[in-house]
């Protein structure tokens, strides 16, 4: 009976220590969900943003298309 009544004075500690670790988990899944939002959130911008860039990239290439076409007509001209 000592051992079992031994063994039931850790049982408070045990579950105190299982809630405690339990509690960490909860604030660590509630951390990486948060960062995952953010991730997201970043990955999203950034394909807008390269978008952008490319949109941009291609009306320069055209307008310098454009300026290389005029100049070699300028030069059969002459």
């Amino acid at each position: 009976m000592s051992d079992s009544a031994s063994s039931g004075s850790h049982a408070p500690d045990a579950l105190d220590r299982l809630e405690a670790a339990i509690l960490r988990l909860l604030d660590d899944n509630a951390e990486l969900r948060e960062e995952n939002r953010a991730l997201h959130e970043q990955v999203r911008q950034l394909r807008t943003e390269r978008a952008t860039y490319r949109e941009r990239n291609e009306q320069a290439r055209h307008r310098v298309e454009t300026m290389i076409a005029r100049l070699r007509s300028m030069e059969q001209s002459e």
